[in-house]
């Protein structure tokens, strides 16, 4: 496993971060998950990326158990706080402070640690002032119970705004979540040349597009029976973006780069997302243990220009790039 610094930080993380967003506490049974988590240490993975939100906080008890035993100070644990959690009372969403302090009280109690490596701000809050924002994270720097601060689908001018406010506070912002693949590109016009002037790096989920970047999608044919593409809890709804047949057949046509290569689809996919300087990590899911070993090999991986080159033109009008589109992740109304 190979390691990359965290933006400016002098902070290291594996090039492949384990993540349980829609798989622990959800789709995925304790065993599955305990066994997936297993996988990744095996794998060289040692950093780990979840958020109260997902199963409604379950998501982070799972990897809080699943860890436990594990030597603290070679781990890298990766939280989020902004989504609804709990009732989802009018203070149990957003990023005030009352509702970031009580947060990251709750996922150190779930996480069974005394601090979180990277603290990251999942959306970004229309409804409070960013000055509020950023003072409640620098207090949790300054108590120690956060190490460093990150955001999540933010704007290239709204990591500007939070980047300025955080070195006013004497903290810094080093890090931005965004979905980023092969199929979905829109931070690489904005996002990441501000990241890079500012000293921010990507930590990037869904690097495989929900899975469709596998290849096992295939045109005018029925889904796989459990696949992501068959589950109404959630995945269903994610995934339909890629389920035309003109984005399968492409993916299909990507077969034989992959092979190429000497690759898996999915180790393509991964390696992909790796050849962008400003990516630190991509985050991987998994509901089988040999899906993680199967896309940690990406790490390491360099893909010849020609074959980025080959990627491009098959994949053509079907990628998605125009900046906007990261403004959409943001509700501009609080939840409740």
């Amino acid at each position: 496993m190979d390691y990359r610094h965290l933006g400016r930080s002098g902070f290291k993380i594996s090039e492949i971060t384990y993540g349980n967003w829609l798989t622990h506490g959800s789709q995925v049974e304790d065993d599955a998950a305990q066994a997936c988590v297993r996988a990744a240490l095996d794998a060289g993975i040692t950093t780990f990326d979840t958020a109260d939100v997902y199963a409604n906080t379950a998501a982070e008890t799972v990897l809080g158990k699943a860890l436990a035993g594990e030597r603290r100070e070679s781990l890298e644990i990766l939280t989020k706080v902004f989504g609804p959690t709990g009732p989802k009372g009018p203070n149990d969403t957003g990023l005030s402070r009352k509702h970031i302090t009580e947060s990251c009280e709750g996922s150190l109690r779930r996480l069974q640690t005394d601090h979180i490596d990277l603290y990251q701000a999942h959306r970004y809050d229309y409804a409070t002032p960013l000055e509020e924002t950023m003072q409640a994270f620098a207090d949790l720097v300054r108590q120690g119970k956060v190490l460093y601060l990150g955001v999540s689908e933010w704007t290239a001018d709204q990591i500007r705004a939070g980047h300025a406010l955080a070195e006013e506070l004497g903290v810094h912002l080093v890090s931005n979540q965004p979905q980023y693949s092969a199929l979905w590109r829109v931070i690489e016009g904005e996002v990441v040349p501000t990241s890079r002037e500012l000293g921010l790096s990507q930590v990037v989920w869904s690097p495989i597009a929900q899975g469709v970047l596998t290849g096992k999608y295939v045109p005018g044919q029925q889904p796989p029976e459990g696949s992501r593409a068959t589950d109404e809890k959630g995945g269903k709804g994610m995934i339909a973006r890629w389920m035309s047949d003109d984005v399968l057949a492409r993916v299909q046509d990507l077969k034989p780069v992959a092979s190429d290569l000497g690759l898996s689809m999915a180790q393509l996919a991964v390696a992909w997302v790796l050849q962008n300087e400003n990516v630190a990590t991509a985050i991987i899911g998994a509901s089988k243990p040999e899906q993680v070993a199967d896309n940690a090999a990406a790490a390491g991986v360099r893909i010849p220009a020609d074959a980025m080159a080959r990627i491009d033109e098959v994949l053509g009008d079907a990628v998605v790039s125009d900046p906007a589109r990261t403004l959409e992740s943001s509700p501009k109304e609080r939840e409740v």
